[in-house]
């Protein structure tokens, strides 16, 4: 059960409305025994003369059961003789219906007050998943498919709220009904309900060695499920290179083959989930047998046992069955869901290695420099910085060049903490920014990547993530400054024009503008800048270039430069080369130095 503790955990935070369920739910099977157990009085009256007139009927009344024929006998003769035979069926009948109509009273407001509490458990669950994601560092969301992560949102979270959640009433409405109904049912016959608590148990353990491989089955197909999305959304974003390359067959086999390998895997789940309902229902007629069989001996040979108390006894019995049904499925059900916990737990579970400090001091404003000392980062054993060492005054463009993989991007993501090195320290006015608080360190930043990344929202909106409280005319101005003022006054709706789906509907060049006019408008000290120009055509590059420049102004920067031409002017240019600095120094000085960043413009010249 360690896999549920997360639910336990939320269940705690609700214990008086669990309290106030467990109440109106053990009154609701209370009323339900007792109106089915006025089918006693009842047979008693219609079958049988209420006036016990047999010889040995006082040693009758000293077993449970005939105790209780007993009183109704002695009630029925009060009742026969205040009023008549069909006056007291009468009451009789009328009890039935009040006794049913408070069952169903307290069953509802069972209901009420449960349902509420489940969709909260669930809502809590998937808040805490979300929450996750946007704390966990950059580099686990390279590791972890897109469409795993989505399947552990969607999919594994409804398997939880269907399996787990969903029977949820019946981890206390099913086994207290049992526990209420036995203790009634020994009260009548403790014999007969000795022989019920002998099989109840053999009925439990076949159904557990059918489920058992239920959980094994669910992680396969949840796992299938995940590579069918992540198919799916490869194929979405990939659709032109699909189409060019002609590769519709190859795409399709391999999600034909994932739905094919999910089909299977659902199907076992589904084999063994629907065995438990009917299987427990055979062996439940078969107990049933068995309890008519024995208590009719019982009955016949006049032995601790009237007739109507036997046929209340059954009837009493028959409010088990369905209880007992439907906690074996619920058993099933959470074995199957045991699977979707589990996935969701790993990411729950997952460590966060870029953590906040909830003591960290709060930088309002960059008055000096950034400084790396002695800067490693490692990942996966895999070093990709290898003792950096650098100082970025207040106010310089320093630009980061060389190969693909030289460690670049990694050594500007450690200014945000999007990762944390793994030895030295980044220090911001001295201080090491692990001992700010990381919404403050960010604060301080604006980042234009490579690839714009926009929202499926207006314009406005768009500009103003950074600064949500802007007014119209900072939106305006930011937009006039990033050359992206133009573009939008000529869209139908203006700045309320929706982008579409990661910005669709703009053109390359567009999108781009409109990151810069976001980054603008949060007015940031420092600007971390990963080669927004690479992607673009020579008109829309020179746009957004003069952005860049209008933005740089005035500002710290740290540029990320594919493009050697964009970074001539740049305060100071740093050479990586397999993680470490290999030249650094301005354009002209590198040139002459005639090494590894000379050849470097030479083939873009070339080019």
């Amino acid at each position: 059960m360690n896999q549920y503790s997360r639910i336990f955990r939320y269940l705690g935070a609700y214990k008086g409305k669990i309290f106030l369920y467990f109440f109106f739910t053990l009154l609701s099977i209370v009323f339900s025994i007792v109106s089915i157990g006025m089918l006693m009085p009842f047979l008693q009256l219609i079958f049988t003369d209420p006036r016990p007139e047999c010889a040995n009927c006082n040693s009758l009344t000293t077993t449970s059961g005939n105790a209780i024929i007993q009183f109704i006998n002695d009630w029925l003769t009060h009742s026969i003789a205040r009023n008549h035979k069909i006056a007291t069926l009468g009451v009789i009948c009328v009890l039935i219906t009040g006794f049913t109509v408070l069952k169903n009273l307290f069953l509802y407001l069972s209901y009420y007050v449960l349902n509420p509490l489940k969709n909260k458990i669930v809502n809590k669950l998937r808040e805490d998943l979300y929450d996750k994601i946007l704390k966990l560092p950059i580099g686990f969301f390279s590791e972890k498919r897109k469409g795993d992560l989505m399947s552990r949102m969607t999919n594994d979270i409804g398997e939880v709220e269907f399996s787990v959640v969903g029977t949820l009433e019946g981890w206390i409405r099913d086994p207290l009904t049992i526990i209420v109904t036995l203790f009634v049912l020994f009260f009548i016959s403790s014999s007969l309900t000795f022989v019920i608590l002998v099989l109840i148990p053999v009925l439990g353990l076949v159904i557990g060695r059918i489920t058992k491989s239920l959980k094994k089955h669910s992680q396969e197909a949840a796992v299938k499920y995940g590579e069918t999305l992540s198919t799916l959304d490869e194929t979405l974003g990939g659709l032109r290179v699909i189409k060019a390359f002609n590769i519709e067959s190859l795409l399709r086999r391999r999600f034909f083959k994932g739905n094919e390998e999910l089909l299977l895997a659902k199907n076992k789940i589904n084999y063994r989930r629907d065995l438990a309902s009917p299987l427990s229902e055979v062996m439940g007629v078969a107990l049933v047998a068995g309890i008519l069989y024995y208590g009719g001996q019982l009955v016949l040979n006049k032995q601790l046992l009237e007739p109507a108390a036997f046929l209340g006894y059954l009837g009493i019995f028959y409010t088990i069955i369905n209880p007992a049904k439907t906690l074996s499925t619920s058993f099933s059900n959470m074995r199957k869901g045991a699977a979707a916990i589990g996935r969701i737990e790993e990411v729950l579970k997952t460590p966060i290695t870029v953590d906040d400090n909830p003591n960290g001091k709060q930088i309002a404003s960059f008055e000096k420099r950034i400084e790396f000392r002695n800067v490693t980062f490692a990942y996966d054993d895999a070093v990709i910085l290898d003792n950096i060492n650098l100082s970025v005054d207040k106010g310089k463009t320093i630009a980061l060049v060389g190969s693909s993989g030289a460690g670049k991007s990694t050594l500007a993501d450690l200014v945000p903490r999007f990762h944390d090195v793994t030895g030295g320290e980044v220090l911001i006015d001295g201080v090491n920014i692990k001992d700010y608080s990381l919404q403050s360190v960010r604060g301080l930043m604006s980042i234009v990547t490579q690839e714009p990344i926009l929202f499926n929202d207006t314009i406005a909106n768009n500009i103003k993530l950074g600064k949500e409280n802007a007014t119209d005319e900072e939106i305006i101005h930011a937009a006039k400054i990033a050359n992206a003022h133009a573009f939008i006054i000529q869209k139908e709706q203006g700045y309320a024009t929706n982008i579409g789906d990661r910005g669709t509907k703009l053109s390359g060049g567009e999108r781009q503008r409109l990151t810069i006019a976001r980054a603008l408008l949060k007015n940031p000290p420092i600007l971390i800048l990963d080669e927004a120009t690479s992607s673009l055509d020579t008109e829309s590059e020179r746009l957004v270039q003069d952005a860049i420049n209008n933005m740089m102004q005035n500002r710290t920067s740290i540029v990320i430069a594919h493009r050697l031409s964009t970074i001539r002017h740049a305060d100071e240019i740093i050479v990586l080369q397999k993680g470490k600095i290999v030249e650094r120094g301005t354009h002209e000085q590198l040139l002459a130095q005639n090494g590894f960043y000379r050849k470097l413009v030479e083939m873009q010249e070339v080019r």
